[in-house]
């Protein structure tokens, strides 16, 4: 199943790099409208984080400390974007493929829903998490590249 879910994961993030390199500019990317109150920039830092903190670092022990806050104020360019993007499929990759089918019916290490949820539902929730702001993301450029 890991590899599975490394396949979609990384899929989804491949799609995200597509989406972020098809915006006409960077100011684009950074742009919001009337009742669109976060960028596709925004939104992809906030999946890179979201990713690299709830796999990386609390799953893979890698040390990243996350800054949601910045995710969502911060102006980032669209090659530190795309590093971001590259950075989080290698360390879901590295993360994933060490975990045990004991490791995924444990509770995962953080209490983040309203209830404790296993590793292995945790994960499909972030799978589904990643998409939900992908779309976001396709919509938001389909919008502002006119």
């Amino acid at each position: 199943m890991m590899e599975a879910l490394i396949l979609i994961f990384t899929r989804s993030l491949n799609k995200l790099k597509e989406e972020v390199l098809s915006y006409e500019n960077e100011d684009l990317l950074f742009s919001t409208q009337e009742g669109i109150s976060n960028s596709g920039g925004n939104l992809a830092m906030h999946l890179t984080g979201n990713l690299r903190y709830f796999i990386g670092a609390v799953l893979g022990k890698s040390g990243y400390i996350r800054n949601r806050e910045e995710e969502f104020s911060g102006r980032f360019t669209i090659e530190q974007i795309v590093a971001d993007i590259e950075s989080s499929i290698e360390v879901l990759s590295k993360t994933l493929i060490k975990l045990s089918a004991d490791d995924l019916s444990k509770n995962y290490p953080e209490k983040v829903l309203p209830t404790e949820i296993s590793t292995e539902v945790f994960l499909f929730h972030l799978l589904g998490h990643l998409n939900y702001h992908l779309g976001q993301i396709n919509y938001h450029r389909r919008l502002t590249n006119k």
